[in-house]
């Protein structure tokens, strides 16, 4: 099989002819500190893995009167382009700070200016100054912020590039300059989790009407979509796991407005994948209750999670596809390689009877040691069907 009929095979719950093995996002530390500065594409030829291209191409609605921002042109592969408008305009301002980068975004709107704080480090990049501040400011998102469209022509150009080398894989667009696929998890960037959670309490009817204005948001982005020859986009987010939320919250506040989506993206024919790292074995169910096509990352406890692959196996894996479940922390750093192959072997004898597996880590590396890594896909690339 070529490695897009392989993830495909699983993906459509079908036995492919060996395990697909592969990553999450390559990250550009790991990149630059580990290989040397190689490409993505060269790193999965490398480790003989099988690839994942991921594509983040958004433009603007003209006719809604948006556009690009014209001060965000450097934007790397990880990333999409800023929108803007008349009455949505973006500043930045660059802040003092002796250990990390660190900007101050205000979005321009004709009744408010909002502002929030992004600090970037080697690894990753964080929210310091919360968008939302009052609860009114819900509105003004509503109101101003522009939709980013799915730019299907660049989609489609990369998937003929791409041909059956490998899959390709978007995102349901967050909110501009830091965000995340899901409402919920969009949600929680722009308030916090913290208070996010207290206001399920407090203010339930508000944070209905919160994520309901993100989802119409991300809906919108979604329609956008049809015809674009994703393989598959990403859905979700970690603080809707059950080591954030109870899942009471998950089933009252994220589900409904998640789960929407995914009928949306259904329609525009696109498969869905739901991201939640961290735990999930109380809301297995409930997750693949939503219909998506498949499920991440299967987070280990050595790893902050709480997954037992071959309990989840038998829980939902006739359902959806699984992807991950792999401990890279331990395995691909600080053990022999025989821990690594062992591991990879549980976790394909746990989870990949029957196939609709996808052997993965759960979740991003910065660290590894590349013979680990040789290991891990040689060992993936022996668990064979049939």
């Amino acid at each position: 099989m070529t490695p897009k009929q392989r993830f495909l095979h699983a993906l459509n719950l079908e036995t492919p002819d060996r395990l697909p093995v592969t990553t999450h996002h390559v990250m550009p530390y790991f990149l630059e500190t580990i290989m040397g500065g190689i490409s993505v594409c060269e790193f999965f030829d490398r480790f003989r893995l099988d690839p994942v291209e991921w594509v983040f191409s958004v433009k603007p609605d003209t006719a809604a009167g948006a556009c690009f921002d014209p001060n965000h042109e450097d934007v790397d592969e990880l990333d999409q382009r800023r929108l803007w408008s008349e009455d949505w305009r973006i500043e930045t301002e660059e802040l003092p700070d002796e250990d990390y980068e660190s900007v101050r975004y205000r979005f321009i709107t004709p009744m408010k200016t909002l502002s929030m704080i992004l600090k970037r480090g080697a690894h990753t990049a964080w929210v310091t100054e919360r968008l939302i501040k009052e609860k009114t400011d819900i509105d003004l998102i509503a109101k101003y912020a522009p939709v980013p469209l799915c730019d299907v022509d660049d989609v489609n150009r990369r998937a003929d590039n791409l041909g059956e080398s490998g899959i390709l894989r978007g995102s349901i667009p967050g909110f501009d300059v830091y965000g995340q696929p899901g409402c919920w998890q969009d949600a929680a960037v722009l308030i916090g989790i913290e208070r996010l959670i207290i206001e399920t309490f407090d203010d339930p009817p508000w944070v209905h009407a919160f994520l309901d204005i993100l989802r119409q948001r991300k809906a919108a982005s979604i329609r956008s979509m049809e015809g674009a020859r994703f393989d598959l986009i990403e859905h979700g987010g970690g603080d809707a796991s059950s080591t954030v939320i109870s899942p009471d919250i998950f089933n009252r506040f994220v589900a409904p407005y998640d789960a929407a989506l995914i009928e949306t993206a259904h329609a525009a024919g696109q498969r869905v994948v739901y991201h939640t790292c961290g735990g999930m074995m109380p809301l297995l169910e409930a997750i693949a209750d939503m219909h998506p096509d498949a499920m991440e990352t299967f987070t280990p406890p050595g790893m902050g999670g709480d997954v037992v692959l071959s309990e989840a196996k038998s829980r939902i894996g006739h359902r959806v596809c699984m992807i991950g479940g792999f401990d890279q922390y331990h395995y691909f750093t600080g053990c022999e390689p025989e821990e690594t192959r062992k591991a990879v072997r549980c976790c394909f004898e746990e989870a990949g009877e029957g196939g609709g597996y996808i052997l993965a880590p759960s979740d991003h590396f910065f660290e590894a040691e590349p013979g680990l890594i040789d290991a891990y896909s040689d060992e993936a690339r022996a668990c064979v069907y049939g």
